[in-house]
């Protein structure tokens, strides 16, 4: 069977497949794998409750369900839930949102491909545009969504060290460079994988410079606030006619809801509205549906700020505290990203004798699942940098002792390596 350029690119070897397919095939297994490598949030009880109990008034409404499973939404999405996420975004934040600015999608995945395409790539008039991602490490799932090779042109950070076994990326600005080969610049925030959170000032300066260039700045909420607010630090949403806020539901508690919502100026909207339309007919209804009744209440920020932040902060204390104490102070060279939000550790080790995709696989082979950092440096050059190849990405919003054996086992192995290279030495 033959393929074209589109369909070889998108069934090559990709991290967000090998990614979602460790996991699949990990849980199918039956071992008894600790899973500390994919984005799955945590089981809340009051979320859980809470939806649970949404769900019920549903299924005991016929024209609820009529609308859930029987009625196609229009492309733009569910439109009682944009109309009330609209009214509680002006009522708290005073942006003048109309409906007509927000779109949902089938995931923020979908959102992300189609955005990025629409801004980077082949312009028709001998123009390629790339998009600028202007702090690397960035999220996983961007690298591949392009369907052009080379759609991204990211940044390396400016690394500052915070305490003995604490370091922070921060953007270099002197090296951000916005050309008229730059269709658009995006940032997550809070960053996955590192749970790195952008100032308010960088994001400001970085506003302007899209700004400056007549370009969207995308800013990837999935973690942020408004909701769900996995932010252990202080930080202001913000939204304009420059800026394109992507949220998401699933970091609420509801990720097989598949449920993005993007809020931008008119005119992205229609285009985004009208991509949905070819290539989904409609977006799902479940999770606009479920989620609307915490929207119009306001209910989803209460809900984020006074369950979910404090649920992951605490699940991230315990563990950072067991890692320091697995690690020690004179075993090696190790540091943890400072963990300023999202749900991961992002753990670095300085001059590790073996890769971080060979510590990966020895980790997945005593049962501890993770993910290799080297994966997260969509658009800058394979070659150049050691530092990517020298982190690993730790998810901690499992089960705590589960994820303090795992953290345990991932101290034991690296102190293993760096031994072994002793004894080759």
């Amino acid at each position: 069977m033959k393929l074209s350029a589109f369909g070889r690119k998108f069934t090559a070897d990709a991290g967000i497949t090998s990614l979602m397919d460790d996991l699949g095939n990990a849980m199918a297994s039956g071992e008894d794998m600790i899973m500390m490598g994919g984005g799955n949030p945590g089981h809340i009880p009051e979320i859980q409750q809470r939806v649970q109990s949404i769900l019920v008034e549903m299924a005991s409404s016929e024209a609820d369900v009529r609308r859930l499973v029987g009625i196609y939404d229009p492309p733009q999405g569910e439109k009682q839930f944009i109309a009330s996420l609209a009214q509680l975004l002006n009522q708290e934040y005073g942006w003048g949102l109309k409906p007509e600015n927000i779109a949902l999608t089938n995931g923020s995945q979908a959102a992300f491909f189609m955005l990025f395409n629409m801004f980077g790539g082949d312009y028709g008039d001998g123009h390629r545009k790339h998009i600028l991602l202007p702090l690397a490490p960035e999220y996983i799932g961007y690298a591949d969504a392009g369907i052009e090779q080379g759609l991204f042109h990211a940044v390396q950070p400016d690394i500052s060290f915070t305490d003995a076994h604490e370091f922070k990326y921060r953007v270099d600005f002197d090296a951000v460079e916005v050309t008229g080969e730059t269709g658009a610049i995006c940032v997550s925030r809070p960053t996955n994988p590192t749970g790195n959170v952008i100032t308010d000032e960088e994001l400001a300066r970085l506003e302007e410079l899209a700004r400056q260039n007549d370009i969207p700045l995308i800013v990837d909420g999935a973690y942020g606030t408004p909701f769900p607010s996995l932010l252990f630090v202080d930080a202001q949403p913000s939204w304009n006619e420059q800026v394109i806020l992507c949220l998401s539901l699933s970091k609420l508690g509801l990720p097989a809801a598949r449920t993005g919502i993007v809020i931008a100026e008119e005119s992205i909207i229609k285009a985004l509205s009208g991509i949905n339309a070819i290539m989904n007919l409609a977006t799902g209804s479940f999770g606009a549906m479920l989620a609307e009744p915490l929207v119009r209440s306001g209910e989803i920020l209460s809900l984020s700020r006074d369950v979910v932040c404090p649920f992951y902060k605490a699940k991230m204390e315990r563990a950072v505290s067991v890692f320091r104490d697995a690690m020690g102070e004179d075993s090696c060279r190790w540091y943890i990203h400072k963990p300023e939000g999202a749900m991961f550790l992002w753990l670095w080790f300085p001059d590790l004798p073996v890769s971080s995709l060979e510590l990966y696989q020895r980790l997945k082979a005593r049962g501890v699942l993770v993910v290799s950092g080297h994966y997260f440096f969509p658009g800058l050059p394979e070659d150049g940098w050691r530092h990517r190849h020298e982190c690993l990405r730790v998810t901690y919003s499992q089960d705590d002792a589960r994820v303090a054996e795992g953290l345990r086992i991932i101290a034991e192995e690296v102190k293993a390596v760096w031994a072994e290279q002793g004894l080759a030495d």
